[in-house]
């Protein structure tokens, strides 16, 4: 039976091999590929509006406009010019960018504004473009999906394979990072190509990968090659600027564009890192002046604020207080929603005020479905919950632990819930963002003390010498223009 099993499993993949070949768009070479064109535009379509939930778009008109005039321009010239593509500036500080299938580019502020040039978020642009041209997401799921049906032939042919299956699952992660190196390696070579294709040095794509690099070592999260889905950022530094050589060889160089005082100009006046309008903490209290309210959270656990929700979380893991908002018109209906939604079996509830506002109280488990027979059952999950009424808006709070932990975070919840207040502090309400501000250097000297002489705070040289893609001992010129700091003073 278990020969049977096998062959019929083999024939299956022989079958999915033959019927599944497709054209790559970049290679022109024949690959399998179990994702269709119009499955990764699906995929793209219903990932977008997630993205933008969790992130939020930066409301900047006019670098929307120039992301949309650089992003169509170079999807017309690249492998899949029929594709329909779309980009997005996300309200981020993180230093990022990424695509999705289907054609959907994103771009963080946090990465905008470590551009220096135009040229440098061109061959960023032409790399994320890149990944959608050779269809790599819908490489990556092909080879997963193989690898799983050779693994499960393996499973049922042979008992000595099923004793090492626990490796078997970790060696084919290993082997899919070395896919992912792969590709990140293809899309370096196609943003070369694709920004240089639209008029722009593609040399100043891998002077960016020197910002990443530096970014890299002050976060302290320098990565062995051998366990990265990236290439190290230094050795893409090289291979970029031996790819922008072959890519110019036959061009008029002094054509290609850098454009680096339009792009500063572009960027002057961006939100820099943290928007405290969005919430920010200080003293473990979390403030949020646009929607006016505060409460304090446990000394020692960790906070997380994206536009959808708060997570707050022990340094151990075994707790997680989630603090978000619903979409319902009433308590009970916000209730309601949440017992339906989690599968809840709830324990109490109980109407209440938290500091003169209406509110309901509950305590609920979450049991796990019934696992396999002769497994060991997994331990139910008990949550507080407590849904507010305030501003004509419902907040909702939620505390969760393992039924055998509850009794330990019980007072960490309920101090937190029962202390969400208005927020009347004017100078929590009137913080302003850092923004970045472009001055132009009143004299020639090193960065150092060029960036003390238009006023740069000691704390922030080091960062300001990042942002602006250089070291702190780089000679500049007299009227070089300039990143720093705009800091205005809270009233």
């Amino acid at each position: 039976m278990t020969n049977a099993y096998f062959r019929l499993i083999t024939i299956l993949l022989l079958c999915i091999l033959i019927s599944a070949c497709a054209r790559n768009p970049v290679t022109g070479k024949r690959e399998i590929m179990l994702m269709s064109e119009s499955q990764e535009i699906a995929l793209g379509q219903q990932s977008d509006p997630g993205i933008i939930q969790q992130f939020g778009l930066y409301n900047d008109q006019k670098l929307q406009d120039f992301i949309n005039e650089k992003g169509k321009a170079m999807g017309a010239i690249s492998h899949r010019p029929d594709l329909e593509y779309s980009f997005r500036l996300l309200d981020s500080p993180v230093v990022n960018a990424f695509a999705v299938p289907g054609g959907y580019v994103y771009f963080t502020r946090g990465i905008m504004a470590h551009f220096n040039n135009e040229a440098e978020f061109a061959g960023v642009l032409g790399h994320e473009i890149g990944h959608i041209t050779a269809r790599h997401s819908a490489k990556q799921q092909t080879q997963q999906m193989l690898a799983q049906v050779g693994f499960m032939a393996g499973v049922i042919a042979s008992e000595k394979f099923r004793d090492f299956a626990g490796e078997a699952q970790q060696g084919m992660g290993l082997l899919f990072l070395k896919f992912g190196r792969d590709h990140e390696s293809q899309s370096d070579e196609l943003g070369v190509e694709y920004s240089t294709e639209i008029g722009y040095d593609s040399h100043e794509m891998a002077d960016f990968f020197q910002t990443l690099n530096r970014l890299q070592k002050k976060s302290g999260q320098s990565i062995p090659n051998f366990l990265s889905t990236h290439p190290n950022p230094a050795n893409r530094y090289n291979k970029v600027h031996q790819l922008s050589e072959v890519a110019q060889s036959d061009l008029d160089r002094s054509r290609l564009k850098v454009n680096r005082e339009n792009y500063l100009n572009m960027i002057d006046g961006m939100v820099y890192g943290e928007d405290p309008r969005q919430g920010f903490t200080e003293n473990s209290v979390f403030y949020h002046p646009e929607l006016k309210f505060k409460f304090p959270y446990p000394q020692g656990w960790q906070l997380f604020n994206s536009p959808s929700q708060v997570q707050i979380a022990p340094s151990d893991g075994k707790a997680l207080m989630i603090f978000t908002l619903s979409g319902e018109q009433s308590l009970d209906a916000a209730a309601q929603a949440t017992v339906k939604q989690f599968s809840l079996n709830v324990v109490e509830s109980a109407k209440t005020q938290v500091n003169g506002f209406p509110a309901v109280a509950m305590v609920s488990d979450q049991v796990p479905q019934q696992q396999q027979q002769g497994t060991q059952q997994a331990p139910s999950t008990r949550l507080i919950s407590y849904f507010i009424q305030y501003n004509n808006v419902i907040y909702v709070f939620h505390g969760v632990s393992s039924k055998n932990d509850f009794n330990k975070y019980t007072n960490y919840f309920k101090r937190t819930m029962t202390n969400f207040n208005k927020l009347t502090d004017q100078s929590k309400i009137n913080v302003k963002p850092t923004r970045l501000q472009m001055k132009t250097s009143n004299r020639a000297g090193t960065l150092k003390v060029v960036l003390q002489s238009l006023g740069a705070a000691a704390q922030d040289l080091e960062e300001l010498s990042i942002i602006n893609g250089m070291e702190l001992t780089d000679q500049v010129q007299q009227g070089y223009m300039l990143k720093t700091f705009s800091k205005q003073v809270n009233k």
